[in-house]
């Protein structure tokens, strides 16, 4: 606790005067801390060099506010997602503050710790390739790369231009679900991001004209998990990730990271896209996109958008706080990790909103109270 409490101070430091400042200054001095109040499974000798590189590399950032940095770099940790080269987050500038922004190599890792996801994958398709998609009762994907003299992959350059992308997730009963995009409906996702129409507007270079492949893997992954069991650490990646996408800030609020209370706040008015730069789809709409089981036995993995829609519609009643005061002091029952995130499962699909935000964040307390006891 006293780890914790030194954590929070951060807020109210100010360096003496003559003193370093900036975010290479707050690590050094509080990195005690640090070490005490991170889950024990993080080398906080190796996130601290991870952040520092990353910080470094990015210029920018020493205009953020340090604080800002500092959350980022906690909340990336209690994530289990590595800033910088890896890909899985990256510390971006907005408006004088720093973003945590998932890479799809982090939803991925994500939803493999989950528990529920034994594998997940995502390729780009390019016009070379041999690809045939499957519908109806017959339902499957192949992908044939074109390769090169003695069977070796080709060069990109030899497949020629992207056609579209693909992901497929493996569940612990090695049945599959996929969802397949081509590169025009990933190109109307991209010209609804508003951080891409933002950088035309100011004829900045934009992470999508820099690596549109990468970004284009990132939108099928995420349009793919809508379909998945989510961990409460993929629900946060994932609006994280929408926050940034509507060209919002993210509001990381020290004091909430530091007690793995955070939830970011994502704009459900109906007029800005969601994760992936479409609008929620209806029931009958989201039965139309190519989503796809590899095999028919799996069909009660995934539930139908519009089972879901009726489960959530049930909390709406008189009831809503009940409901939502009984299913947390069930999670307050576990005596495990394992056992926890079993019950969060079960709630996730019964929230929306403000009362899903609270399970969240009592997920994390819970998760926390009882990391201290093993």
């Amino acid at each position: 606790m006293a780890a914790l409490q030194a954590l929070k101070n951060i807020k109210r430091d100010t360096p003496a005067e003559g003193q370093p400042q900036g975010f290479p200054a707050m690590l050094e001095k509080f990195k005690g801390e640090i070490a005490r109040a991170l889950p024990r499974h993080i080398n906080p000798d190796r996130m601290a060099r991870i952040a520092l590189t990353a910080f470094r590399m990015t210029p920018k950032l020493a205009e953020c506010d340090p604080r800002s940095v500092f959350a980022a770099v906690i909340q990336s940790s209690q994530l289990g997602l590595e800033v910088g080269l890896m890909g899985e987050a990256h510390l971006v500038p907005f408006k004088g503050q720093c973003q945590l922004i998932p890479g799809y190599t982090g939803l991925m890792k994500l939803a493999r710790q989950s528990g529920l996801v034994q594998d997940i994958y995502a390729h780009e398709v390019r016009v070379n390739d041999k690809f045939i998609l499957k519908l109806g009762m017959e339902r499957s994907l192949e992908h044939e790369p074109l390769t090169a003299p003695g069977g070796f992959p080709a060069s990109d350059e030899e497949r020629g231009e992207v056609a579209g992308f693909y992901a497929v997730a493996v569940f612990k009963d090695s049945s599959r679900t996929f969802v397949a995009m081509s590169c025009k409906d990933v190109e109307k996702i991209r010209d609804g991001s508003r951080g891409y129409q933002s950088a035309k507007q100011y004829k900045k270079e934009s992470v999508w004209d820099s690596d549109f492949v990468a970004m284009g893997l990132k939108t099928v992954i995420r349009r793919l998990s809508k379909f998945l069991p989510k961990s409460p650490e993929l629900a946060t990646a994932l609006a994280m990730d929408a926050a940034s996408e509507q060209g919002s800030a993210q509001n990381l609020d020290l004091d909430d990271v530091i007690e793995g209370n955070y939830a970011p706040v994502v704009d459900e008015t109906g007029d800005t896209p969601d994760a992936d730069g479409k609008d929620d789809a209806k029931p009958e709409q989201a039965a139309q996109e190519t989503q796809v089981e590899a095999t028919g036995a799996q069909a009660s993995k995934v539930e139908s958008p519009a089972a879901t829609a009726s489960v959530i519609e049930s909390g709406k009643d008189g009831k809503g706080n009940q409901k939502l005061d009984a299913t947390i002091k069930a999670m307050e029952k576990a005596k495990t990790v394992d056992a926890l995130d079993e019950a969060y499962i079960r709630a996730e699909a019964e929230f929306e909103g403000a009362d899903l935000e609270s399970v969240m964040r009592a997920y994390r307390r819970i998760k926390a109270r009882i990391a201290t006891l093993i």
